[in-house]
């Protein structure tokens, strides 16, 4: 069932209704916390699922044209971020702490120094 965001008029708060697409505009809804008529629709975000190569398609384009990136570890992790970001999943601690270290402007070659078994499996093969 969906749900949609209302607000009183009366007693200033905000309530969730589930209804039915049928009972939609043909079902009375009264405030959740006064009982009040006096209501009025709030409109939320919409939010838009979008296919795992759409995002990556997406933040693909949004990053095209910067050659030289990898000369600019600031540059690399806001595409690392965003790509990241795109995935919509959460991304694994090794993931944040490379790109916590682009940000404080540490090269790709001083991280891998730094951390030498990053990108290994458990079985210690690439």
């Amino acid at each position: 069932m969906p749900t949609y965001d209302f607000f009183c008029n009366d007693c200033q708060q905000k309530f969730e209704v589930f209804l039915t697409y049928a009972e939609y505009g043909v079902k009375a809804v009264h405030c959740a916390h006064c009982r009040s008529e006096n209501i009025r629709r709030r409109m939320t975000k919409v939010r838009i699922a979008k296919s795992d190569e759409s995002r990556l398609e997406s933040a693909a384009d949004d990053f095209a044209g910067l050659e030289g990136v990898e000369d600019d570890p600031k540059s690399l992790a806001r595409m690392m971020r965003k790509m990241g970001n795109e995935m919509g999943e959460e991304m694994p601690s090794e993931f944040n702490e490379v790109v916590d270290r682009l940000e404080a402007g540490q090269s790709p070659e001083e991280i891998e120094s730094a951390i030498p078994d990053l990108g290994l499996d458990d079985s210690g093969d690439d």
